[in-house]
């Protein structure tokens, strides 16, 4: 039977964890899941200037809201470094690398002279070793720079396919600083050696050092993984996902009211396809359909208008108790109840969030629709009673309405829509007539659950005391 394939998803903790590394980190987590493998997870944090404790936190509590649990992890690659250095020197020992005396002063002179096509040129790559090591015992200072051989480079991604590299087109890179510290690329392949990584999942920015990283591997004499580059995420202008484009943090999304499964949901469909027209996607669905073959090269749109739409229609399928945990405390932050009411008055919550739930696109939009039924004062909107009071025999079908509902028994749906029927039979109108100025009057707005359905929510005393405020108001303009 063949080793479980191992993957990684690899953040570097020096921001938050942005929707193309989370979709990098859910590709990863799929790849394992399908196959039974293992799902590794590596914080990069050898940046000691600009990693911070405070960034490892966010990325590893965005993981965890998005549902991508590891099964080995969180390791720190700083907790690598002597394993790093020692394979460097390792490499040195072999003549696999060699050591650099050039100046930082003099590779910025000849940078500035050459221009962006600048390569080392491998000045030192020609001191003979003895004088080498007589110059590193004597204390000068020097990196380490890995002895690019000739030839070319190349592999099969598993979504570009067949990539090449000239070697002479690699420079001469430095494995190891001037303080003994081992560079990106050397820390990378050390720790995936040793993790036994075997498929390497990452951005298509990684392009240019899969080259490098596969001659070490070849020098380390260790088995190359496969390599799979994704495609960039694109912002609806076209260009490079960005803060210009709105949220790219996936914190921000639940901040904006963006289920969790719904954004694994998007950011599965940024690049990959299942092989069929479905769109929605449980987590399960997604792990049996996952293939790397069906990861597209062309980059990927972020498209906000479809996040909202499939949230939209997350929203609708859940339950009114699954939501409560979160509508619950936005209920409370908007000053609508108190937690406490929130949990005397569960029922009548959970009946809101299941009315208003299937009209909403985020969880933030529940308590703004909320707030009809909850709060004293009634916004009306300009338009709607520019269209719907404008009749001036409004208030006086709005009178019969009140008094058919008045005279309800028992203050459930049915009844409410036999009152309304019976009121719009004695107003010689037609149920629309009735239903949508009552609409207004109730709501503020032309747009609202069933009209029975709010009633009930807003309950006898309410509904009749709005119907009394829509009169008198209609009164004060002039409208009979």
């Amino acid at each position: 039977m063949p080793d479980p394939i191992r993957v990684r998803f690899a953040p570097s903790p020096t921001g938050y964890l942005h929707v193309g590394g989370a979709r990098t980190a859910l590709f990863n987590w799929l790849m394992a899941r399908q196959s039974g493998g293992v799902f590794v997870l590596r914080i990069e944090d050898t940046d000691r200037e600009r990693s911070t404790d405070a960034s490892t936190e966010t990325i590893l509590e965005g993981m965890s809201w998005l549902g991508l649990t590891w099964n080995e992890g969180p390791f720190f690659q700083s907790e690598g470094l002597p394993r790093h250095t020692a394979e460097a020197q390792r490499l040195l020992a072999e003549d696999s690398a060699y050591r650099c005396f050039c100046t930082a002063e003099e590779l910025d002179a000849k940078r500035q002279a050459a221009g962006v096509e600048y390569r080392y040129d491998r000045k030192c790559r020609a001191i003979a070793r003895a004088e080498s090591d007589v110059r590193a015992e004597a204390g000068a200072p020097f990196t380490v720079r890995f002895r690019v051989p000739e030839g070319a480079t190349e592999w099969t991604d598993q979504v570009y396919g067949a990539i090449r590299f000239d070697n002479d087109s690699i420079e001469d890179f430095i494995i190891l600083r001037t303080d003994g510290t081992p560079i990106y690329n050397m820390a990378v392949v050390s720790d995936d050696i040793d993790m036994r990584i075997t498929h390497v999942v990452r951005g298509e920015d990684h392009v240019a050092n899969t080259p490098k990283q596969i001659l070490l591997y070849r020098a380390l004499g260790a088995a190359v993984p496969e390599f799979a580059h994704l495609p960039m995420i694109l912002g609806s202008d076209g260009r490079k996902l960005s803060k210009r484009h709105g949220a790219t943090a996936v914190g921000d999304y639940a901040k904006l009211g963006i289920l969790p499964e719904t954004l694994v949901n998007f950011l599965a469909l940024l690049g990959w396809n299942p092989g069929d027209d479905r769109e929605l996607m449980t987590a399960d669905e997604m792990t049996e359909l996952f293939s790397v073959e069906r990861i597209n090269k062309k980059s990927a749109v972020f498209d906000m208008e479809k996040l909202h739409w499939m949230n939209g229609q997350y929203l609708a399928k859940k339950s009114a108790a699954e939501l409560l945990p979160i509508v619950g405390p936005l209920l409370t932050e908007a000053g609508l109840m108190t937690a406490d009411e929130v949990e005397e008055r569960r029922d009548y919550v959970l009946h809101l969030i299941d009315l208003l739930k299937v009209r909403s696109r985020s969880t933030l939009e529940i308590p703004q629709q909320a707030r009809v039924y909850l709060a004293d004062e009634l916004e009306y909107d300009a338009d709607a009673t520019a269209k719907h009071w404008k009749d001036p025999e409004t208030s006086a079908r709005l009178s019969v309405v009140r008094d058919a509902l008045d005279a309800v028994e028992a203050w459930e749906p049915a009844a409410i829509e036999a009152a309304l029927r019976a009121a719009a039979v004695t107003a010689g109108v037609g149920f629309g007539k009735v239903a949508q100025p009552l609409r207004i009057a109730l709501t503020g707005s032309a747009a609202s659950p069933g009209i029975d359905q709010v009633g009930v929510l807003l309950g006898r005393e309410r509904t009749l005391a709005r119907i009394d405020a829509a009169r008198e108001r209609l009164a004060l303009s002039g409208a009979q």
